[in-house]
């Protein structure tokens, strides 16, 4: 339950129009799952992407890497290649399809996949057992992975790409907007997210063919007829025209969020870079971060730990960053290919408050009691 007195890690931040869009849905009586407001935030979207892309919205950012590797034929046999530094959505579609993941590690430029690691993997693969049908790249923390270092590997095998942008809406590489660079893009709307539609996402896509497959497939696969006829398996993916209408306010203010969160970067590391048991990620030449979470690496897990509690002690969340995939109880027998960087990240990393509507006393605040604790050491 959100509180007034809490300060949380990334909590929703409305902007003021949503409810004009979800109340024209009530107007109208477009509650059903389609309506003018889906059509609607599949546009904007595809307009800040650039207006080349097809967007599908749907229940999920999970929802749309399921529907991604279903479009790819990514089935119960095959293998995927999966960033391992990453939220356990980027893995479980996997599962879903009866895949095996194979999980890679992280560089240290941007926490983001090894494309070293990226390529030994593939070459592994194609040795021992045979060519990977997918790869699963993230934009972690909204921080773009190395595009053309993964996509020119990606090209050399073969492999198509799913760049699960969930965290990297309004991110660029090279000016050019995250989640236009795979073959799919995947977005997702969830609470914590830069916007949000209180839970969502969506499925980018290269073609109308593409989107309208997935849109079918989302919608229980029913064929047209004057009856229910189905062909194919199907989900229960699609957003809502009421949950499109919170996007569709929410796509006004996304610029806005973008720059809170920058600004809130900006603030942590003008007032701590100057500590030398914290480390902060930089962007590379070219790398455009909306700074959706601010992260911090300490020196040691211990440091990391009391930073963590003594925010807690004064109700303020922050949290370790990411557990990797080859660590986690449910995938820890499979394959892997590391060199530590996710683990090391793992033990000695923090994420920070980082929500838009943090105030100018909430950061002087957080930043005061972080201080106290790096010199209390």
């Amino acid at each position: 339950m959100l509180t007034k007195t809490k300060i949380y890690l990334s909590s929703p931040h409305m902007g003021g129009m949503e409810q004009r869009f979800v109340e024209d849905a009530f107007n109208t009586n477009w509650i059903a799952p389609l309506g003018p407001n889906v059509n609607g935030f599949e546009k904007d979207i595809s307009d800040y992407l650039g207006g080349k892309q097809e967007v599908a919205v749907l229940s999920s950012g999970t929802a749309s890497i399921h529907m991604a590797l279903v479009l790819l034929g990514v089935e119960k046999g095959d293998e995927v290649l999966c960033q391992s530094f990453t939220f356990s959505a980027s893995a479980n579609p996997i599962m879903y399809q009866g895949a095996t993941p194979v999980f890679i590690d992280s560089e240290n430029d941007t926490w983001n996949i090894s494309p070293k690691l990226l390529e030994i993997a593939i070459k592994d693969r194609i040795e021992k057992y045979k060519k990977p049908k997918a790869i699963i790249a993230v934009h972690l923390y909204g921080m773009p992975y190395k595009v053309n270092e993964i996509n020119a590997i990606a090209k050399k095998y073969d492999i198509p790409v799913i760049e699960d942008s969930a965290e990297a809406f309004g991110s660029t590489f090279i000016n050019k907007p995250c989640g236009t660079f795979g073959e799919y893009g995947i977005l997702s709307f969830n609470g914590n997210k830069i916007i949000t539609t209180s839970g969502g996402g969506a499925l980018v896509t290269k073609t109308i063919d593409e989107k309208n497959r997935a849109v079918h497939l989302s919608t229980q696969a029913r064929e047209d007829a004057p009856h229910y006829e189905h062909s194919k398996v199907g989900y229960n993916y699609r957003m809502s025209n009421v949950v499109a209408g919170i996007g569709r306010g929410q796509m006004l203010v996304l610029d806005d969020r973008v720059a809170a969160r920058r600004n809130n970067y900006q603030f942590y590391k003008n007032n701590l870079e100057s500590f030398i048991d914290i480390e902060f990620l930089d962007e590379p030449d070219g790398f455009f971060s909306n700074r959706w979470l601010t992260c911090i690496k300490t020196s040691s897990f211990e440091l990391r730990e009391k930073i963590r509690t003594t925010l807690l002690e004064q109700d303020i969340e922050s949290r370790p960053l990411w557990k990797p995939m080859h660590m986690q109880p449910v995938f820890k027998d499979f394959l892997h290919f590391t060199n530590g960087t996710s683990e090391d990240l793992f033990e000695k990393g923090l994420c920070l408050p980082s929500g838009s509507n943090l105030t100018k006393d909430n950061l002087i605040n957080i930043v005061a009691i972080i201080k106290k604790a790096l010199i209390n050491i």
